[in-house]
């Protein structure tokens, strides 16, 4: 089967991007929108309207192969990608990847993939969200022409060794902290609220009290709503390093502070993202071995989940070889093709860490049904329920996509299947 046209068109991401700088420096709130100027290259306002660009893949056979080119909700921040430019995509996608894509015949992905991942457009790669939009269309291209799932395609080209099953889902509260808590209570989501902490003053306290009282609170919420007694969600926080802007990046009292939000939670588990940004990667590892080895030593119950500053694979194998922390959160827009997030996650699990498989509020169905065939390929530990902050719409796209994929995989397998099957 072979690639025939490659059309490409701009489409809506499920959410915004935002100036993480500009949020952080105290823009406040105007309804959903901010109020002050940006402050990050590439942002016109603080929040502005998400955007993609779909690529299709059309087949010999008349398929069409889909994949969507898609940024984070905070560009430009912590190392990543700057702001995404749906025109500029476009422009790449027609004049470097067209070429190197038509009359090509679809026997694989990881080969095809790799090219594309490697290609160079002036003076460097391709653009990381161009190239996580055409890797996804070869994947799904390669799943086409081999009649199978995209989760089977990586399972036999990486060998992976891993049963197809769903993983667990990671929901994302947004600034609806509370309501949106009680959703996924209801859903009985396996990770939450991720929470949103992304100001000291606003979200976390000055004194970290703010976001004490909400572990407490969720704790709670969980004990008087659960629908059955043994449900147990996993308490994961994204803090933005304002944990460390709060204490003066002193590790002690950081891990003080820890240790409190650990006993609010209790008997929950907790994870906490990001909670100190030390401004450059080699600082970043740095600080994350000391406050890791301190948590160790003082018998502190969290684990602590690198993002920032850890945003393609060869950052990924750096933070893995010091153990610079205990969760990696493997963002997959960040790593532009998908074939550097399978071979992060797989990296990650060999090494003994915890592999999570994320990305962004701000990315598309497409791109987050790819996302889970991508988790249960290589075993992922968590995948974020994406795209939006609707908490239901990511549930629902990423969890029934998991589920689909793992009813295929029986099947061919000839394992018991469903009442519904023949």
């Amino acid at each position: 089967m072979k690639i025939v046209d490659v059309v490409c068109e701009p489409v809506r991401s499920g959410f915004y991007r935002d100036d993480q700088a500009a949020i952080r420096a105290g823009a406040t709130h105007d309804g959903f929108l901010y109020v002050g100027d940006a402050l990050t290259p590439g942002f016109r306002t603080i929040r502005e309207s998400g955007t993609a660009v779909s690529v299709m893949l059309v087949l010999s056979d008349g398929q069409v192969a889909l994949g969507d080119c898609a940024e984070v909700q905070y560009p430009g921040a912590g190392g990543r990608a700057a702001v995404f430019s749906a025109p500029e995509a476009i422009a790449e996608i027609r004049d470097h990847v067209a070429p190197l894509l038509l009359g090509r015949t679809v026997t694989g992905f990881r080969e095809l993939a790799g090219e594309v991942d490697a290609d160079r457009s002036g003076d460097g790669l391709l653009g990381t969200g161009v190239r996580y939009g055409v890797t996804q269309a070869l994947l799904h291209a390669a799943a086409l022409a081999a009649g199978m799932t995209m989760a089977e395609v990586v399972q036999g080209e990486y060998r992976t060794g891993i049963d197809l099953v769903p993983v667990p889902l990671f929901a994302q509260t947004g600034d609806d902290r509370y309501t949106n808590v009680d959703k996924m209570i209801l859903k009985e989501v396996d990770v939450l609220p991720h929470g949103l902490i992304n100001h000291v003053g606003t979200k976390l306290g000055t004194d970290g009290a703010r976001l004490k009282e909400y572990v407490g609170w969720l704790r709670d919420r969980i004990v008087e709503l659960r629908p059955r007694p043994d449900y147990a969600p996993r308490l994961h926080f994204d803090t933005y390093g304002t944990i460390g802007l709060a204490f003066d990046r002193d590790v002690g009292r950081i891990a003080d502070y820890l240790a409190e939000l650990a006993a609010q939670a209790a008997p929950f588990s907790l994870r906490i993202e990001h909670p100190v940004d030390a401004g450059s990667r080699d600082a970043q590892v740095h600080s994350y071995v000391e406050l890791r080895r301190t948590l160790a030593r003082r018998n502190v119950p969290v684990e602590l989940v690198v993002d920032e500053w850890c945003n393609t694979l060869e950052d990924i194998e750096v933070f893995v070889a010091a153990g610079a922390a205990d969760v990696i959160h493997v963002k997959m827009p960040d790593l532009g093709g998908i074939n550097n997030t399978i071979e992060a996650l797989l990296h990650v699990r060999r090494n003994g860490l915890t592999a999570y498989c994320g990305g962004t509020c701000n990315e598309t169905d497409i791109s987050a049904r790819v996302s889970a065939h991508v988790a249960m390929a290589c075993g992922a530990d968590q995948i974020l329920a994406k795209p939006g902050m609707g908490v239901d719409e990511g549930l629902m796209i990423v969890g029934n996509e998991m589920v689909r994929v793992a009813a295929l995989a029986r099947r061919r397998a000839g394992l018991p299947r469903a009442s519904c099957s023949t």
